[in-house]
Order: structure tokens, then C-alpha cells, then sequence
């Protein structure tokens, strides 16, 4: 019979015989979310002690007026996270909170001082928005935040990808 003539027909294609042949249905595999993988070099201790000492900094470079330093920080956990290798969802993220952190710290205890507010409600009405002391905070914070994941991007760009990120 020829391969034409079989066409159609039952068991013309030998699908049916893989359970013969010791090849059958495999077991599926256990579901593994990519945030718990177990090849992290450096402890989640250590990667949290590090953005708490990255949102120190960032406050105290922010007391002192280097409005920068979150892209510093950001370009330093970039590289670092090369060496630790955490996805890059989980790593962003917490770029974005430390940098977010390290400015929303400094700009209340300065609101709590009693330092002068009505410059920065200023700036924010210059801009086309509200003239609110929380609208400038929020927007010098939102500057933050896009410099540290500027920073990351940058800081990943520098190093070679994992194969398996």
C-alpha cells in the first residue's frame, strides 16, 4: 500500500504507537515562577540591605542638592543585578521604590521643617499643573523614579545578558 492509499485511514500515520514505543505522554512540569530561582548568587538579604543603603544615599545626596543620584544608584544596581541575576520585573521594581524612597524622605522632612513649600508649588503652577506644594512633590519624585530606571537600563546595557533572562 502506498503512502497516498493510507492517507486517511486508521493508524496510517503511526501516532498510536508512541505508547508502544516507551515514549508516551509525559509528565508535565512543575510550575516554577522565575522569581524564586535558585541560582542568585547573592542572598535576598544582601540585595535589600543594598537598596536601603541606595535610598540612605539617595536621601543624603538629595539634603545636600545632587538631584542625580538616582541615576547613579540605578546604573550601580544594574550592574549589580549582572552578578545577581534577578529578573529584571523584580529588579525594577525595586530601582523604582528606592528611588522613589530616597526623594519622597527628604522633600517630607522638609514640608515637616517648616521649610518655605510655596517655591515648589510655584514651579508645578510654571508647568502647567496645580499650584500644590503635593503636585511639585509628586512630580520631583516622578523625576526620580524615571532617572533610577534610566539608570538601571543603562547600568543592564553595560553587562551581557543571562542566557535564561
Amino acid at each position: 500500500m502506498t503512502d497516498l492509499e493510507r492517507l486517511g485511514k486508521r493508524g496510517a500515520y503511526g501516532l498510536g504507537q508512541l505508547a508502544t514505543q516507551g515514549s508516551g505522554p509525559q509528565q508535565p512540569a512543575p510550575f516554577k515562577p522565575r522569581f524564586v530561582r535558585r541560582d542568585h548568587r547573592w542572598p535576598g538579604s544582601v540585595w535589600l540591605l543594598g537598596l536601603f543603603a541606595g535610598a540612605l544615599i539617595i536621601a543624603g545626596a538629595a539634603a545636600v542638592g545632587w538631584w542625580f543620584m538616582p541615576f547613579i544608584i540605578g546604573s550601580l544596581a544594574g550592574l549589580a543585578n549582572h552578578v545577581g541575576r534577578w529578573p529584571t520585573r523584580v529588579a525594577l521594581v525595586a530601582v523604582v521604590l528606592t528611588s522613589a524612597a530616597g526623594w519622597v524622605v527628604p522633600l517630607c522632612w522638609s514640608v515637616l521643617s517648616g521649610a518655605s513649600y510655596g517655591a515648589v508649588a510655584r514651579i508645578a503652577a510654571l508647568l502647567g499643573l496645580p499650584g500644590y506644594a503635593a503636585v511639585g512633590m509628586l512630580l520631583t519624585v516622578l523625576i526620580a523614579v524615571v532617572q533610577g530606571t534610566t539608570g538601571y537600563w543603562l547600568g543592564r546595557a553595560l553587562t551581557p545578558l543571562p542566557t535564561d533572562d
